[in-house]
């Protein structure tokens, strides 16, 4: 019996090894934003894997108008585990504001999260397996939702809440800009004020195809795929 369980636990180690190593090292995606349906931004992703290290970035440019708001730049690096992304720093900076900048470390030896903001350093316990907004969305390369449900404890740079979703495991067919996908669809199981319904492409290693979420002043935020290059 001793010897069955360890093989099992051979194979199931073995399996996510197997999925780390089958993840892309190189990811390039584009979306488009609108508001209420009125485009006002493109979002301009890269995730690049180099030995056990990642680095994502997510830069959002508005158009029009909201140009006159800055870059927004998100930034995100850490190991490559058998379990996924361990994030170690993430960054948000809006514009030339840097009181608007937030930094954020993740303490794992310590299993504390240093969140900074406003030059003032709040720091809560870290819950295992947890990410950043950037990084979480590409954790589902190696751990593809499955279940009913999903529970993924995330920070905004600001606090560390658990993101529940519910999960929609059919695969219906969603044709974008860049393409049509099989998508697996992630809705919010409890409503909240910043919570994200998300498109995963399913033979795209569940990424990110459209995100869509209701921001504090009611408006409908759409973020939709344009262009994908993985390698």
């Amino acid at each position: 019996m001793f010897i069955s369980r360890i093989r099992v636990l051979s194979l199931l180690l073995l399996c996510v090894s197997h999925l780390a190593l089958a993840a892309p090292k190189q990811v390039q995606l584009t979306y488009e934003a609108t508001r209420n349906g009125q485009p006002f931004a493109t979002v301009n992703e890269t995730y690049r894997q180099e030995g056990n290290r990642y680095h994502i970035e997510s830069v959002t440019k508005g158009v029009g108008v909201y140009a006159l708001f800055g870059e927004r730049r998100l930034t995100s690096s850490g190991e490559v585990t058998a379990q996924g992304l361990k994030p170690e720093h993430f960054e948000l900076h809006q514009g030339d504001n840097e009181k608007r900048s937030l930094y954020t470390d993740f303490d794992w030896a310590n299993n504390q999260l240093k969140m900074k903001v406003k030059g003032k350093l709040n720091t809560v316990s870290l819950e295992p397996g947890a990410q950043d907004i950037s990084s979480f969305i590409y954790q589902f390369m190696f751990a593809a939702p499955a279940g009913a449900e999903l529970k993924l404890p995330v920070t905004t740079g600001k606090k560390l809440r658990t993101y529940h979703y519910q999960i929609d495991a059919k695969s219906d067919a969603l044709e974008v800009a860049a393409g049509k996908f099989k998508v697996m669809h992630l809705s919010e199981a409890v409503a909240d004020e910043d919570g994200k319904e998300l498109w995963l492409a399913v033979e795209q290693h569940y990424l990110p195809v459209k995100l869509m979420m209701v921001d504090d002043k009611g408006s409908k935020i759409e973020q939709v795929l344009t262009s994908i290059n993985v390698e």
